[in-house]
């Protein structure tokens, strides 16, 4: 028995979280879910979106499924994503893009991993107001952060029979910060030999995969670019709705989908909850469960095949659960 924390978080969370609960459930994984409340709701519960026991639980429990939080533009409190991420020092972010049967793209045979630095770089939010009238960023790139992100995605690369790594970056430009991510991903490819190692300049890479996808395999990069391309290779292989993720660090693990708490669609059970599905899927395998998430996959591969029991965004009329009950009978 697995006891594992559980994030509904807000908006469609709830529901495509019960989803994904049936499925796992039905795959016979027996977890004992710790479930905590953040986002908008903790903020009007206890005054803080983020609450003090869900780090801890997270701490104790080593790992988290986590549904979509909104995040407040401009105003508010800040991501709660990012403050998990720093408080966890969950460093890389994984967020695989494969284009599946039956869902309806440009393209074919898409099977891209971006594996991007979680801690650093400027989407670290490091910022602040210079007088009334101007704002300042500041880029950390570290070399401790830089190697151990280059490193999890040769290892990543090995474990899973990937053929090639690229590392993304603006080192034409950003010579000292990017410049040293460069560096280091130089170095840390000379100890893995078998693996294939080029490097992108990120404006490049972008039309790389758009025009050539089949092209590239693990891509590793700082923070913001690798935020930035992955939802372009969301965008390959069907949207958001079918882009999983995790945020996986020395000590934790939360996995997540990548897409947002789409608040207007909250309680009518409309929402795709494919992506945070393949999420459990990527759980599941890194509690070493391998037949489980190999059996809610091919189920989901076929329910997807069909095309029949599968929501609006992917051109069906199902109800979320509806399609998580049709996984289930694949099984």
């Amino acid at each position: 028995m697995y006891t594992i924390t559980l994030l509904p978080g807000d908006g469609i969370g709830p529901e495509i979280t019960a989803a994904a609960k049936k499925v796992i459930a039905a795959a016979g994984v027996p977890i004992n879910w710790e479930e905590h409340v953040v986002g908008e709701q903790a903020m009007a519960a206890v005054g803080t979106p983020l609450p003090e026991e869900v780090i801890a639980s997270i701490r104790k429990n080593k790992v988290a499924l986590k549904g979509p939080v909104t995040t407040p533009i401009g105003t508010g409190f800040r991501s709660i994503n990012v403050a998990l991420r720093k408080q966890l020092d969950l460093y890389a972010n994984i967020r695989p893009a494969r284009t599946y049967p039956g869902i309806k793209t440009r393209y074919q045979q898409v099977d891209v991993v971006i594996v991007r630095e979680n801690t650093e770089g400027l989407y670290a939010g490091v910022e602040h107001m210079v007088g009334e009238d101007a704002a300042e960023s500041i880029k950390i790139i570290t070399r401790k952060a830089s190697e151990r992100i280059c490193r999890f995605a040769f290892n990543y690369a090995q474990k899973n029979n990937r053929r090639k790594v690229t590392a993304v970056h603006k080192a034409n430009i950003m010579k000292c910060t990017d410049g040293l991510f460069l560096s280091v991903a130089r170095e840390i490819a000379q100890e893995y030999p078998e693996i294939e190692f080029e490097d992108r300049i990120i404006d490049n890479m972008c039309l790389q995969l758009v025009q050539k996808p089949e092209n590239y395999d693990v891509i590793v990069a700082p923070n913001l670019y690798g935020d930035i391309m992955s939802d372009l290779c969301a965008g390959l292989v069907g949207g958001l709705g079918v882009a999983p993720g995790a945020n996986i660090g020395e000590e934790a693990a939360v996995f997540e989908p990548v897409h947002g708490s789409a608040p207007k669609y909250a309680g009518q059970d409309k929402a795709n909850p494919t992506a945070l599905i393949l999420s459990a899927v990527m759980m599941l395998r890194h509690l070493g469960e391998q037949a489980a998430a190999q059996r809610i996959e091919n189920a989901l591969v076929a329910v997807l095949t069909e095309g029949r029991a599968v929501t609006y965004d992917l051109g069906g009329s199902a109800k979320g659960m509806e399609m998580a009950e049709t996984i289930i009978a694949k099984m």
